[in-house]
């Protein structure tokens, strides 16, 4: 197994700076808005990202984990897939949703959220922040409104992010063969 390290800190700190920065200008105070992590690896991103809007602006943010297995439309096609919890402690009717992940592929797991996220109401609307958008691997017309940063992969690569609060000693990105 090859890997080669895309990204570490100081880099990864500022890229999450960054996209908190571009969730503030286009949510203000967060009144109507609220945070889904997608299950099982989003939620660290989005943890980290709600922590840090907490930081600056003082708001108490909606912060739930969604999964999606269930929802997938490759569920019985694929290996056996394990469940994580769904944690949402709140209704998302009418509010504007951000759904984070880690990285985004196929899209696939994007649109088994958007299905999945219907038990908790309607949003008003839906954006989706990723920490890594994978080039050229889509299956379904899925893109991010924030990206933290893009990857040219082939589809023989896969990228792996590790965190600190995984017991990483650091947050890290990997492109591995």
């Amino acid at each position: 197994m090859n890997q080669r390290l895309i990204l570490s800190s100081p880099l990864f700190e500022i890229m999450v700076s960054r996209l908190c920065q571009q969730l503030i200008e286009n949510h203000g105070d967060f009144a109507d808005s609220a945070v889904l992590g997608l299950q099982p690896r989003g939620i660290f991103f989005a943890e980290r990202v709600v922590t840090e809007l907490r930081n600056i602006t003082g708001k108490n943010i909606p912060l739930g984990y969604l999964d999606a297995t269930f929802y997938r439309d490759d569920f019985r096609r694929r290996e056996q897939l394990k469940p994580n919890a769904t944690k949402v402690n709140f209704v998302i009717e009418g509010k504007k949703v951000i759904l984070i992940d880690d990285v985004l592929a196929t899209g696939r797991m994007v649109r088994a959220a958007l299905d999945a996220m219907q038990a908790f109401g309607r949003p008003r609307k839906v954006e989706l922040l990723v920490l890594i958008d994978r080039q050229y691997s889509r299956e379904i017309p899925v893109e991010p409104d924030y990206t933290g940063m893009k990857v040219n992969t082939l589809d023989t690569q896969r990228v792996q992010v590790e965190w600190r609060e995984q017991g990483h000693e650091a947050d890290r990105i990997w492109l591995v063969d």
